[in-house]
């Protein structure tokens, strides 16, 4: 079953959102910098899975980052707040909009 939850980290002032499957690992991630929820991430696995066979991954890494590869089990110091998937779908919009149009601005 899939769920949805966000933790914030206070020593780098990030919240982080996750989307994991049943056994806890990381479908997609969102990281945002407070203040403003600045988005630095807004990765897919699937997508970057895809952009890895197509010989994509450093571009794609580049513009949406990497979620994380051990499952949230094995993660200490965190404390998850569970997100709705409608909630968590909003964050995702939002991040990937601010991802997309800075790739627009500043292409690498």
């Amino acid at each position: 079953m899939t769920r949805w939850i966000r933790c914030f980290w206070d020593e780098e002032a990030l919240w982080f959102y996750f989307e994991l499957d049943a056994d806890g690992y990381v479908i997609r991630q969102v990281e945002l910098q407070e203040p403003g929820s600045r988005a630095l991430t807004a990765a897919s696995l699937a997508e970057w899975q895809q952009a890895r066979r197509d010989g994509r991954s450093a571009k794609y890494e580049c513009v949406y980052g990497l979620t994380a590869e051990p499952p949230i089990s094995e993660w200490e110091g965190h404390n998850p707040q569970s997100l709705s998937a409608d909630e968590f779908e909003d964050v995702w919009s939002t991040a990937r909009r601010q991802l997309q149009d800075r790739q627009r601005r500043h292409p690498s």
